[in-house]
């Protein structure tokens, strides 16, 4: 009885501070100002059912028209990819992991069209320490700010013409440098794109699908979250034979994580109020 009550308090402590994690949302409504590629369908959402229902009942129940595409949505690696997995094919340990936040807003100020280096992964790692294995990592350009404005977000007059379109993304040449030297699940970016407002023949796109890695896009509120430390969830539809679907992303940040002496002191305290209880415990 007495290692039964001592392994049922050991237990409720460590839940209590597996479960001290802040949440912030990371996704930008999903609506009519919906940011997504001209080429695609928008969004509509359609009234099939409001209002009374029978005597006593008030009832909603919409239809959603929308491309899989849409504001805050993650890629499946069929995206560019025939042989990749499709929406409802992809491991649900692979929509949660790590976050690691690259953040490059100072180098996007200087340019428009920037894209990250294997400079800026290195820099990040010698600050946080090695990507983690099966890690989502984010680019952080400060492009979120502009959501959901369409001319400033594809950053042109004219948010039809893709060819006008600039804005910040990935490099291809570091990618593939994190594709030998890391084990990533998840690329994603606060712009609309994986590939730079520029580009004509999507090299990100075509690398991570085939290496199944998926994508994220117009991800928002990244200053919220601190560059590592996290975990990231990707909430999205498992579509059969779908590439891609609107997602709810979050990140919990641990709370309470601390560098001092008292923090780091703290297990050895409940180790020893333990040890107290369960002497107390055989001896009465």
């Amino acid at each position: 009885m007495a290692l039964f009550i001592l392994a049922t308090f050991s237990v409720l402590l460590y839940c209590g501070h597996c479960f001290d994690y802040k949440v912030v949302d990371l996704t930008h409504t999903h609506g009519n100002d919906s940011i997504y590629w001209p080429t695609h369908t928008g969004f509509e959402l359609i009234y099939s059912q409001r209002g009374n229902y029978g005597d006593d009942l008030w009832v909603a129940a919409y239809t959603l028209k929308t491309t899989e595409h849409l504001g805050t949505h993650l890629d499946a690696p069929v995206h560019f990819n025939q042989y990749s997995w499709t929406t409802h094919q992809i491991p649900i340990d692979h929509l949660v992991g790590p976050g690691v936040i690259i953040d490059v807003k100072d180098k996007v100020k200087n340019d428009i069209d920037y894209r990250v280096t294997v400079a800026d992964i290195q820099k990040w790692e010698e600050n946080n320490g090695r990507i983690p294995n099966g890690a989502i990592v984010i680019m952080n350009s400060g492009w979120h700010e502009r959501y959901p404005d369409k001319k400033r977000v594809f950053n042109t007059e004219d948010p039809i013409d893709t060819k006008t379109f600039h804005f910040p993304s990935w490099h291809e040449d570091t990618v593939a440098w994190m594709v030998a030297h890391r084990t990533i699940h998840v690329l994603g970016v606060d712009s609309p794109s994986l590939d730079y407002g520029q580009s004509r023949k999507f090299p990100v796109h075509a690398l991570i699908s085939s290496e199944n890695i998926c994508g994220l896009e117009n991800v928002g509120y990244l200053d919220r979250i601190p560059v590592s430390g996290t975990i990231i969830s990707i909430g999205a539809m498992k579509t059969e034979d779908g590439s891609g679907s609107p997602a709810r992303v979050i990140a919990l940040i641990p709370q309470g994580e601390s560098t001092s002496g008292s923090s780091r002191q703290q297990p050895f305290l409940i180790l020893s109020i333990l040890c107290l209880i369960y002497h107390i415990l055989v001896t009465y």
